[in-house]
């Protein structure tokens, strides 16, 4: 990262994982929901393609998405944690 922006994405997962999961406890209340519009906004700050660094949130386990996609929900950190390992 340089001043707060992704620049590049790791290359190694594990280092993926800490830098979403960083971002994720910057970002995000354990219980609260979001819409995709307010995620977005706030990931537009550290990375131009928002909506692909969103799919890496959900895809890695840190954000839940609704089934219609119209709500996302930060998964609890011991959950997270248990299921990868962490």
């Amino acid at each position: 990262m340089k001043e707060n922006r992704i620049i590049n994405f790791p290359r190694r997962k594990s280092d993926k994982i800490n830098l979403f999961y960083y971002l994720t406890n910057l970002e995000f209340e354990n219980g609260v929901e979001y819409t995709e519009k307010e995620i977005n906004h706030k990931l537009v700050n550290y990375y131009e393609d928002y909506a692909l660094l969103r799919r890496y949130l959900v895809d890695f386990g840190l954000l839940e998405r609704s089934k219609d996609c119209s709500v996302y929900i930060r998964k609890q950190d011991r959950e997270y944690v248990a299921n990868n390992n962490h």
